[in-house]
């Protein structure tokens, strides 16, 4: 018999494979849960290009129908986008359906407050109880709204990135981009926004199907036909999105990767440059941001993994960019939320006012090696493996605010249970790749030993 596979619930939202963990029951229940969390209202339902989508949509409409909440489709539309859309058309929350990264067997529901930002600890939990207890505010047939409609739920968010660019100095350069939409949402935005600020536009898996020809993470390995492309038309640089378009990678003129820790860096640098002020960012991102806000004169804040961990303290002390290492920019000018938009807006705008390649401002930013590897366990596995190391490494005071980070001189190890997967991922970082490949092998093998 074919093992199911768990659903998994988080600060990340829910996220399964669609048929066995995930169903239109569920989705169905979820988006109930969530309508009687709100307490009625507009709530927007955006998606990513997943097969999948349409089924989940339809079951969710069905699910706030039932509990007196007026659904508003925005159909296939960016992350980013349908955060700034739940704050500015004043709805009571907003679902994005997605699975980001994960492979196009798996979908997933996002939750989003009025505020356009997603539930924090504390709501996820208030929303989970009303879920688990299943104490809905059904409605009589006599209270269900018809379901809205927008057709063009991307239109604030592309206003509000062309009036806080300087988009007549981006025009100017007329910069040859390749785009790499992965079949995701980003689609629907990408080519216009790189349009608007006078680009010639190279276009690879631009459409919104979800047939994802590469896998949807922007990462070195899935990139080979980004970097060729690059390369083979003398781009000035090549964009890698997601499923869902909230993270960016990066690719030079030579076709090459610049891997996704550095699109947070090359923003936050551009950004300090023009508006000193603190950053935040999670424990696992690189030590490259320490040293950019230590020549800026400000500070860095370190969070728990997880968008609205970051968000929050962005909010909190009033931060002037921020993200997380995986490609996700977060510049609160636009709105506090990972944003691919704004990292390539960020990006090209360096570009232009500095005149470099992005090669060359590559090599502005101080050069670490990092590397991510990840190793299947559970949730129960994970907790009893860290409170072991915890204890071995006591006299390394290591900080367990998320998981265990151990801080080595000029090198770290950061182990911590995955929100979204059932793994455990080891992200180690050092000045050379040697080191941080060493660090990196030692504790698979200590946590190997301790899963048994």
């Amino acid at each position: 018999m074919k093992k199911r596979l768990s659903l998994k619930i988080s600060i990340s939202g829910v996220r399964g494979v669609i048929g066995d963990s995930l169903t239109p029951q569920l989705a169905a229940r979820f988006a109930a849960s969530f309508g009687t969390y709100l307490g009625r209202g507009r709530v927007a339902v955006g998606r990513d290009g997943r097969p999948s989508g349409p089924m989940l949509i339809n079951a969710i409409h069905s699910g706030l129908l039932a509990v007196g909440c007026q659904p508003v489709d925005i159909g296939i539309c960016p992350i980013p986008s349908v955060l700034l859309y739940a704050k500015e058309s004043r709805a009571a929350g907003a679902i994005a359906v997605t699975a980001s990264h994960n492979p196009k067997e798996w979908n997933g529901l996002k939750f989003i407050s009025r505020r356009g930002l997603f539930l924090n600890a504390s709501e996820v939990d208030e929303f989970l109880d009303i879920y688990h207890h299943g104490e809905f505010s059904f409605v009589g047939v006599e209270r269900y709204r018809a379901v809205g409609k927008d057709e063009d739920p991307t239109a604030a968010h592309l206003e509000k990135l062309l009036r806080n660019l300087d988009v007549g100095l981006i025009r100017t350069k007329k910069f040859r981009v390749v785009a790499d939409c992965s079949n995701g949402a980003g689609s629907v935005l990408l080519p216009k926004f790189l349009e608007k600020l006078g680009c010639e536009v190279i276009l690879l898996n631009a459409v919104a199907d979800g047939s994802f020809a590469r896998q949807s993470e922007p990462v070195a390995e899935n990139l080979g036909d980004l970097c060729r492309l690059v390369k083979a038309k003398k781009a000035d640089i090549g964009f890698a999105q997601d499923a869902d378009a909230d993270r960016l990678a990066v690719i030079n003129e030579k076709g090459e990767p610049l891997g996704e820790e550095l699109t947070l860096a090359l923003a936050v640098k551009h950004v300090l440059g023009r508006t000193p002020g603190p950053v935040v960012t999670n424990l696992s991102a690189t030590m490259a941001l320490e040293d950019i806000a230590g020549r800026a004169g400000v500070p860095v804040f370190r969070t728990k993994i997880g968008e609205i961990n970051v968000v929050e303290e962005i909010l909190n002390k009033n931060a002037v960019i921020g993200g997380e290492g995986n490609g996700g920019v977060i510049w609160p000018k636009i709105h506090p939320c990972r944003d691919s938009f704004a990292g390539v807006g960020l990006i090209l705008e360096a570009m232009a006012l500095s005149g470099k390649r992005i090669s060359a401002l590559r090599k502005e930013i101080p050069a670490y090696a990092m590397i991510k590897d990840k190793i299947q366990g559970s949730s129960e596995q994970a907790h009893r493996m860290l409170n072991r190391l915890k204890k071995k490494y006591a006299g390394e005071k290591p900080v367990t605010l998320d998981g265990l980070k151990i801080q080595f001189g000029n090198a770290w190890i950061h182990i911590r249970p995955s929100n979204t997967e059932p793994i455990i991922r080891v992200i180690a970082e050092a000045k050379s790749a040697e080191q941080a490949g060493g660090l990196l092998e030692r504790f698979k093998l200590e946590i190997r030993a301790l899963l048994k």
